[in-house]
């Protein structure tokens, strides 16, 4: 049975494993630990019975006004465990925490242009291509902003795709 909860310090041991596929970010100890200490309720684990760690989600919420919005910095199964949903249940519990406790209007994502598997998982879940970024990763491959309206957005205004691409300097951080 899987076992989903709160990612904690300890985890930071033990995640390698899930982190060696080439299509998933991997960051400094320092910057999961930002993520821990200011969006916990964003950061969440997967494990499988014997503790092992199937896959992660973190992310964050961030802007102003209409901006305001849960994002998904990153979400990973581990190979053995993907195909079952895992991933699914974890978007939905970051866009429930946006949507239902932060009162967020979208959750946005980026994804490398060529990870096209990821790409048709997020349009099952709901996600649209707001815009592409140009040279996004490491400055040679563009990113898909990936968007997905949440109860607050009535209108459906914060995934009206863009008509242009942008590039990485373009994009708006908090």
């Amino acid at each position: 049975m899987t076992t989903i909860r709160r990612f904690c310090c300890n985890d930071l041991l033990r995640f390698a494993s899930v982190n060696l596929d080439h299509l998933t970010e991997t960051f400094n100890m320092s910057f999961y630990m930002t993520y821990l200490a200011r969006w916990p309720d964003y950061f969440h684990v997967a494990e499988a019975p014997g503790n092992r760690i199937m896959g992660y989600i973190m992310g964050k919420v961030e802007g102003q006004g209409e901006s305001w919005h849960g994002h998904v910095t990153a979400v990973t199964v581990a190979p053995e465990y993907r195909r079952q949903q895992l991933a699914k249940k974890l978007m939905n519990l970051l866009e429930d925490i946006s949507d239902k406790i932060d009162k967020a209007f979208f959750v946005d994502l980026f994804v490398r242009a060529s990870n096209t598997p990821a790409i048709k998982m997020y349009e099952k879940l709901g996600y649209v291509v707001y815009r592409r970024v140009l040279r996004y990763y490491s400055g040679e491959e563009d990113g898909l902003d990936m968007r997905k309206a949440l109860s607050r957005d009535v209108e459906k205004k914060s995934v009206i795709p863009l008509k242009r691409p942008v590039t990485p300097d373009e994009l708006e951080y908090d």
